[in-house]
């Protein structure tokens, strides 16, 4: 095989296997796929390519990767002088938006990548910005603004056909709905992605709009149609695969009563309590410490996941970040969780500092109620 057509067949042979959920596999092909467009300076295919292996990257919780993915496009920007396209932007506010949770950042990203877009009059790039903008929205709780995004985007599919991202904005939409109490409109979104995969088959879109439905019935106070649909999700799941989604539908699993051998677990959260149970301690009580539980509430949601100094300021404390303030304050405060929750305060189980801020062992057991 001559080497222009082995980049299209890894590049294949990957979207495949993604479109299957055998993300190992799929990572393996897309990144080769990803070394030859490069050899071939192939850019613009290069960062269609990286948009996959980033979204496998979040699945797999490979935080470090999306930070040396977000490097690498910026080395090889400035190495080549190449123009920062409307796709470029576009992945660079995927990388603060996976990587740090940096909305703002990612929001900007996705502004630039919207206007160069409208100059270039690039409808399918349009549709990419306008998406990743009611994302951003939609993370920062601002709901109306991002439904407003998602009917800009709706007007786009009229023309033009992008079914990953049409799909994608339809399970976003009910996120919406659900988070708004619109429980009906939510379930008819994600039953009309549910139709729409049955032409366009996708494993994770697939678990997606089931977990959608699960969750929406789950709050909408019907337990029983929650579990049937977030226990068909969990059987369609490979945990080795997806252990971020499959994480996600035990948790809801768990907070319906479907699984409640509490003896499995290291760490039970309650947010609604001041008080954690660790299975060596015991009940272990915060008292009037609301900066402790929102931190541990901050980490429990997202195992694995590294929290930059700035990122813990901004989620804690609702402040921008000031060294000579916060450097101190943080680790006071890190210090102070550990001796209430650590078994063993010189050996860490639980909250581990990485090289760029402190994070959740990903490993640890931990149950979240209500």
């Amino acid at each position: 095989m001559s080497l222009p057509l082995a980049h299209e067949y890894h590049y294949e042979m990957g979207r495949l296997l993604y479109d299957r959920a055998e993300y190992g596999k799929a990572l393996e092909r897309l990144e080769k796929a990803c070394d030859l467009f490069l050899q071939n300076k192939l850019y613009d295919r290069y960062v269609e390519t990286l948009n996959y292996i980033l979204r496998i990257l979040v699945e797999k919780e490979e935080t470090a990767k999306i930070q040396q993915a977000k490097e690498k496009l910026q080395d090889l920007v400035m190495k080549e002088n190449l123009e920062l396209n409307s796709r470029t932007h576009y992945i660079l506010g995927l990388c603060s938006y996976y990587r740090d949770g940096q909305e703002q950042v990612a929001l900007d990203y996705f502004q630039k990548a919207l206007k160069i877009a409208l100059e270039k009059d690039n409808k399918v790039d349009m549709c990419y910005a306008i998406y990743g903008i009611a994302n951003c929205y939609y993370a920062s709780g601002k709901l109306e603004e991002s439904l407003r995004e998602l009917y800009n985007l709706d007007i786009f599919f009229g023309a033009i056909a992008v079914p990953d991202l049409q799909i994608s904005a339809r399970l976003l939409n009910g996120l919406i709905h659900r988070n708004r109490g619109d429980y009906d409109r939510a379930l008819e979104c994600f039953w009309h992605a549910y139709e729409m995969l049955k032409s366009h088959q996708n494993i994770m879109l697939y678990l997606n709009a089931l977990y959608g439905m699960g969750s929406t019935y789950q709050r909408s106070g019907d337990p029983r149609l929650a579990k049937l649909y977030l226990q068909l999700a969990l059987k369609s799941a490979n945990e080795t695969e997806l252990p971020r989604m499959t994480r996600m539908l035990k948790n809801a699993l768990n907070e319906i009563g479907a699984h409640h051998d509490q003896g499995e677990y290291d760490l039970i959260f309650d947010p609604d309590s001041t008080s954690v149970v660790e299975k060596s301690l015991g009940r272990v009580d915060f008292k009037n410490q609301f900066i402790l539980i929102d931190l541990l509430h901050l980490f429990v949601k997202n195992p694995g996941r590294v929290f930059t100094k700035e990122a813990l300021v901004r989620k804690v404390w609702d402040q921008e970040y000031d060294p000579t303030i916060h450097d101190n304050k943080i680790y006071v405060t890190i210090k102070r969780l550990r001796q209430l929750i650590e078994p063993d305060f010189n050996k860490p189980k639980y909250i581990f500092r990485g090289k760029n801020g402190y994070y959740l062992n990903k490993t640890a057991r931990v149950l979240i109620g209500h």
